[in-house]
């Protein structure tokens, strides 16, 4: 006995619509805004996350890659010194004051005015690779010649810092030229006159030059004595102004000169929104946009047969005196015929397509080759010719 088999059907209403097929009418009408607006939200995201905490420059705080100096500023924070990362002259004045320490690194982009609002900063000053503006902030040091290659150097002086480093790994050279100042880590076989790679000079306020960024750097704080000599340098006071001049610095300088600029009054989040705007209407226009669909066939206004259209394409080659166009082409479509007769696919080459005809027609391959892929006829007696020849060829491949 046969169990009777049960039909589910898919209940519809009048216009035979189901659920699913509403369902999915819906989606295929509503996915293209849903894409869109989630592009947006991503974008906005984007927009707003904050900026990452890393970078690439040289010497930053934020830097840890080889020429970075990341790991010296989680170190001194770890000992209680609060970092003020800052490139701009403005940033420097505001953030170092009486009782904190300011590090410069590199005065290429310090201009004579930048120069002069740091050496009236009541904060003791450290300058690392500086020797172009140390006739103005360090009275009484000078650059010093040689010491160009980075070898070991002990202190051989009485500063406790220097003392307290024992040798460090540094290039470079600043000399004394002027009393009160204690140069140390002298070259290598040089004498106490001859340059060092540290100078401090003593005031109202501790100047110290430090000829070479290296012993700062991730790569070779851990060398020698570096890391002793860095931190007691930069750890003196719980506030520590790192100051990295730029380029961005000098445009700001410019424009403060010349007048406070459109692009001065800009929120810094304004070049973020302007992108996405760019990336909407990018978005937006590929939505909206022209799209190629399947060719649609059209009733054409006159109907012309392929007989007439053949002919009138022959009268054009004659008219042109086009042989070797017209022979070309007769003997493409005779090859093209005569390979498909044959079986032959559409990728065979000239040397398979001549042994096949030649097996089929019993004539002699060069005699066969001659037709297809012979010289061009140079008048209509010969084009004729060539035509009743490939039409005898053709109907030989089909009666084979």
């Amino acid at each position: 006995m046969t169990a009777p088999v049960t039909t589910t059907l898919t209940p519809s209403t009048g216009d035979g619509t189901t659920g699913r097929s509403r369902a999915a009418r819906r989606w295929r009408k509503a996915r293209a805004p849903l894409v869109l607006l989630a592009l947006l939200l991503v974008g906005g995201l984007l927009a707003v996350l904050p900026a990452p905490r890393t970078s690439t420059a040289p010497l930053a705080p934020d830097n840890p890659g080889d020429t970075g100096a990341r790991a010296l500023a989680q170190i001194l924070t770890r000992h209680g010194v609060r970092v003020h990362y800052v490139r701009t002259i403005a940033a420097a004045e505001k953030a170092a004051s009486a009782g904190s320490t300011l590090l410069v690194l590199g005065d290429l982009y310090l201009t004579p005015d930048m120069v002069g609002r740091i050496g009236r900063s009541p904060a003791d000053l450290v300058l690392v690779e500086t020797p172009d503006v140390l006739d103005r902030l360090a009275p009484g040091v000078v650059p010093s010649f040689g010491g160009s290659t980075a070898d070991v150097r002990g202190a051989a002086c009485d500063d406790p810092d220097a003392v307290a480093a024992g040798t460090i790994t540094a290039a470079g050279a600043v000399r004394a030229h002027g009393p009160g100042v204690t140069v140390c880590f002298l070259e290598s076989g040089a004498g106490a006159s001859e340059g060092g790679a540290l100078a401090v000079v003593a005031g109202a306020r501790r100047v110290s030059v430090l000829t070479d960024a290296g012993p700062l750097t991730n790569r070779s704080l851990a060398d020698q004595g570096n890391a002793a000599l860095a931190l007691r340098l930069l750890g003196v006071h719980p506030d520590l102004v790192w100051y990295l001049p730029s380029s961005d610095d000098l445009g700001i300088e410019r424009s403060s000169q010349s007048g406070t600029s459109l692009t001065d009054l800009m929120p810094p989040w304004l070049v973020r929104l302007g992108l996405l705007a760019v990336a909407t209407v990018a978005v937006a226009a590929v939505w909206r946009g022209r799209r190629l669909g399947p060719v649609v066939s059209e009733r054409l206004p006159v109907v012309v047969r392929a007989g007439e259209t053949t002919r009138g394409r022959g009268r054009l080659y004659r008219r042109a005196g086009a042989h070797a166009h017209a022979a070309a082409a007769l003997r493409a479509g005779a090859a093209s015929r005569s390979a498909a007769r044959l079986g032959l696919p559409r990728s065979a080459d000239r040397a398979a397509t001549v042994a096949a005809i030649s097996r089929a027609t019993g004539r002699p391959a060069a005699d066969v080759e001659h037709l297809l892929y012979g010289s061009s006829p140079t008048d209509d007696r010969a084009l004729a010719m060539l035509a009743r020849e490939l039409d005898h060829l053709e109907s030989e491949v089909h009666r084979s």
